[in-house]
């Protein structure tokens, strides 16, 4: 399993490994808090599947991935971008490119991600089942969490 490269994390009170969440189907939902996509479909999104599954074997997180307009993404902004959209979910922070001139934060450098919003799908045994670029349909993932809960495919 490839580890979520994150500089800190929000709403919860550890860090949180994605080999520790084995046994869960987990989502990432990498997004950035300017990103119009991200506020229009993404966020409410996890929000909801946050919601409907919590009883469930699935965990929902949040990347926050920040490739421009850096100056005002900071984690103080963040906080209150949280606050206002009232995301419970653990979020984390990108780290920063390790490159002088580089702007792609090393999570999404690593997994080779177009953009945002990207969502990310492990299965329980901490294997990636989908990356996607874009926001994807409410029905479609509707299917593929339902089918990774159930555990009818692999």
């Amino acid at each position: 399993m490839s580890e979520l490269l994150v500089s800190k994390w929000l709403n919860t009170k550890g860090e949180i490994s994605l080999d520790n969440l084995r046994g869960n189907v987990v989502l990432v939902y990498v997004f950035q808090m300017l990103c119009p996509a991200c506020i229009l479909h993404s966020i409410p999104q996890a929000k909801k599947v946050h919601q409907m599954f919590a009883l469930e074997n699935l965990q929902v997180l949040g990347l926050h991935s920040v490739f421009e307009h850096h100056d005002a993404m900071e984690e103080k902004s963040l906080r209150a971008f949280m606050h206002e959209f009232r995301v419970k979910f653990p979020v984390g922070i990108d780290k920063a490119s390790i490159r002088t001139k580089g702007i792609i934060p090393q999570t999404m450098e690593k997994y080779s991600m177009q953009g945002t919003p990207s969502l990310l799908i492990y299965d329980k045994n901490g294997e990636l089942k989908l990356q996607h670029f874009g926001h994807m349909d409410d029905m479609e993932l509707g299917v593929i969490v339902g089918t990774l809960i159930s555990g009818d495919i692999s």
